[in-house]
């Protein structure tokens, strides 16, 4: 007779009584055991063939993970446990776009846009990467010897996070600096935030705050008593020669830069985050060598039918060598956003205002224009994955005649 292994004596118990009900009453015993103990090696085989599929194989098809709605906060590199490891999931983002303005030298016409990739992958319970890849269309593709390629291709973000708990992430790699909230809101791919343009402070390939920060970096949440409070701390590569570029290939001047964020996103208070933020750098640019001190505040009710942002920035630069000298830049911008109740919530109008003043002792800074904007779109949702974006913009430059543009854009995420 078969060994009776726990499996069987399992089965054994469980199946009886259908056997016993499915049996001839006079029908023996052993006839009774031997049709049991063939149904149990039947589910023995079943068992032994699903325990012999590669868990690597189970990983190649995850349960697709759905985009955020549209305005809502894009969490980078937050990845769900799995049981097979890694465990990747691919989204992407593009947009096409269309403009017309009468500032003098500026191009009309159709754009494609950014083609972005966001790639997270679950290495262990605790352990996640996180990457974002962008293709942009050049200015200048086909000139030059040898001819410029028509796309540039950039590694944005490359993150591995450690989570030991909610209260303590340390994660390494390539980051959206954390000192301004949009920079970290919305990451590439435009449908994410509800306007086409990002405010000029944190325009990407722009100077006036360090988009990109390579190093290291810890971050949590504390309930602090219902007020949920959520903290950054990082230290690496600041400014790169080109200040609109960060040290991906080292620290330019062996001096580490530092970063210190805090906010709070009350219980009672749904939607509202108030916090600040800190960063100290020392940059060795084609203007000199400066001591970079970046502080910056925010407070945002955003509860996507209720959007308002608003932010501000300060950024003093101290001039190290025989020069001495010391500036102040400033930037803010105000944006309000209202999702309407009526025709399926599709429609939300916006409007942001936005300012930067560059004084002209600001001499790291003199290709940063001052100026103010105003921008008045609407964004219509063709669906919960694509929106059409409208909009107009007024803007103003120091010495510069005013100059007027109308946008319309396409986003989408697949």
């Amino acid at each position: 007779m078969a060994t009776l292994t726990p499996l069987r004596v399992f089965a054994l118990v469980v199946t009886l009584p259908m056997v016993l009900c499915a049996q001839d009453p006079n029908a023996s015993q052993a006839d009774l055991i031997r049709t049991l103990l063939a149904r149990i090696d039947q589910l023995e085989k079943r068992v032994t063939e699903l325990e012999g599929k590669s868990p690597a194989a189970a990983a190649l098809t995850p349960p697709p993970t759905p985009p955020p709605e549209p305005g809502a906060v894009h969490d980078h590199g937050t990845v769900q446990p799995s049981s097979a490891f890694p465990a990747m999931r691919l989204t992407g983002f593009s947009d096409i776009n269309f403009s017309a303005t009468d500032q003098r030298g500026a191009r009309s016409g159709f754009n494609e846009g950014q083609f972005i990739l966001h790639i997270s992958s679950a290495l262990s319970s605790r352990v996640s990467y996180f990457g974002e890849l962008s293709i942009v269309a050049r200015p200048d593709a086909g000139t030059g010897a040898p001819p410029a390629p028509g796309f540039n291709v950039e590694v944005e973000r490359s993150i591995i996070r450690f989570d030991q708990s909610d209260k303590l992430k340390v994660s390494f790699g390539r980051y959206h600096t954390p000192i301004n909230y949009f920079n970290t809101a919305y990451h590439h791919g435009a449908w994410l935030h509800t306007t086409i343009s990002r405010p000029e402070m944190v325009q990407f390939g722009g100077s006036f705050i360090p988009v990109h920060f390579v190093g290291a970096q810890t971050e949590g949440a504390l309930p602090a008593g219902g007020l949920n409070l959520n903290y950054n701390a990082g230290i690496g590569n600041g400014r790169s020669t080109a200040i609109n570029r960060s040290g991906d290939f080292g620290d330019i001047n062996n001096n580490r830069a530092w970063l210190v964020n805090l906010f709070v996103k009350p219980d009672r208070l749904y939607g509202l985050q108030v916090g600040g933020s800190a960063y100290r750098d020392k940059i060795t640019s084609v203007a000199g060598d400066f001591r970079e001190w970046i502080t910056s505040a925010h407070l945002v009710w955003n509860r996507e039918n209720v959007e308002f942002l608003s932010e501000v920035a300060n950024v003093h630069h101290e001039a190290i060598g025989p020069i001495k000298g010391s500036s102040n830049s400033i930037a803010y911008y105000l944006q309000g956003a209202y999702r309407l109740p009526r025709l399926e919530k599709s429609w939300k109008p916006y409007y942001r205002f936005e300012y930067i003043h560059i004084p002209r002792s600001d001499t790291l800074f003199r290709l940063v224009p001052s100026g103010h904007t105003n921008t008045v779109g609407l964004r219509y949702d063709l669906s919960s994955f694509a929106a059409l974006k409208f909009e107009y913009r007024n803007v103003g430059r120091p010495g510069q005649p005013r100059f007027h543009g109308a946008f319309a854009q396409t986003s989408f995420v697949f």
